[in-house]
């Protein structure tokens, strides 16, 4: 591995990017088109646009992630993926750099969304998730080092994701796409809350009090369980109104693993897959979701 700030490989630039937080990404776009598909306004331009401000926007979040915490030295004994900043495998202005292009990548093709959509006042919207990108481990006071990270992805990756998704292409919204951006907002949570269940220990220690460090070892794992379980209470309530959005439940083995390494006390590594098994569970409720909404 590369020190003191060598040149980084092509596959250390990847997982420094997280690519397992990319389901946070797609997740609710995905679900965003199959409410779209319900609703007869579905369109292949404007869902793609949505897609890559969305994947734009979580790689900027992991770099500029990676660049604040690398430079506080909080990441020098992290038990996760790999950090470029904190490992020393690249310089932090160049982790900067790709944070600042990816983060400006998603301001584009976001504007280029709202001109095509006429919603202008969706602008507001694109430029407090870039904001909150930013400041999530940025600045003086980043809101993610006192307990606020889990609230910013249920809006930014559940309730905007979803629902701007949705407004773009529909021009409205429905008590049925505020349920899907509800579930898919709780299962992204649940991969922040898996994640920062394993860093308690570091965290304590670098001083970041993360909701994980404030609800404690067990209140933190009880709190995931409840996470995981609410996309499925939303499938069984949109199953009423059509047993087609009963499929999401088939998501449900999914999650057995994490289920049993989170109420099994697992620490450390020993939870990284939780990460990855939650949000394939997203990614399987939202495409299954959809598949009941196109099949209406």
């Amino acid at each position: 591995m590369p020190k003191n700030g060598a040149m980084a490989t092509v596959g250390q630039w990847i997982e420094g990017a997280r690519p397992r937080t990319l389901p946070n990404a797609v997740a609710p776009v995905v679900a965003g088109v199959g409410l779209a598909t319900a609703l007869d306004t579905f369109s292949w331009s404007r869902s793609l646009l949505a897609l890559l401000v969305s994947l734009s926007l979580i790689v900027g979040v992991n770099f500029a992630n990676d660049y604040s915490d690398g430079i506080r030295g909080t990441d020098e004994h992290r038990v996760g993926p790999l950090r470029l900043v904190g490992s020393k495998t690249a310089k932090p202005k160049a982790v900067l750099t790709a944070a600042l292009t990816s983060l400006g990548l998603a301001g584009v093709l976001g504007l280029v969304l709202v001109a095509v959509s006429g919603h202008w006042w969706l602008l507001i919207m694109g430029a407090l998730c870039i904001i909150g990108a930013w400041f999530y481990t940025g600045g003086k006071k980043p809101y993610g080092y006192y307990g606020f990270g889990e609230i910013a992805v249920f809006v930014f990756f559940g309730l905007a994701g979803v629902l701007g998704t949705v407004y773009v292409q529909a021009g409205h919204v429905s008590w049925a796409a505020l349920g899907c951006a509800v579930a898919v907002g709780c299962f992204s949570t649940g991969v922040l809350t898996a994640n920062n269940l394993r860093d308690i220990p570091t965290d304590i220690e670098s001083g970041k009090r993360t909701l994980a460090v404030r609800l404690g070892d067990k209140g933190t794992r009880r709190f995931y369980l409840g996470l995981i379980t609410a996309p499925f209470v939303v499938s069984v309530l949109l199953g009423v109104w059509h047993p087609l959005l009963l499929l999401g439940l088939l998501t449900a083995p999914l999650l057995r693993s994490s289920v049993k390494a989170v109420s099994g006390g697992k620490t450390g590594r020993e939870l990284i897959p939780a990460l990855r098994d939650t949000g394939l569970a997203m990614l399987a409720w939202a495409v299954l979701t959809t598949v009941g909404f196109a099949l209406l």
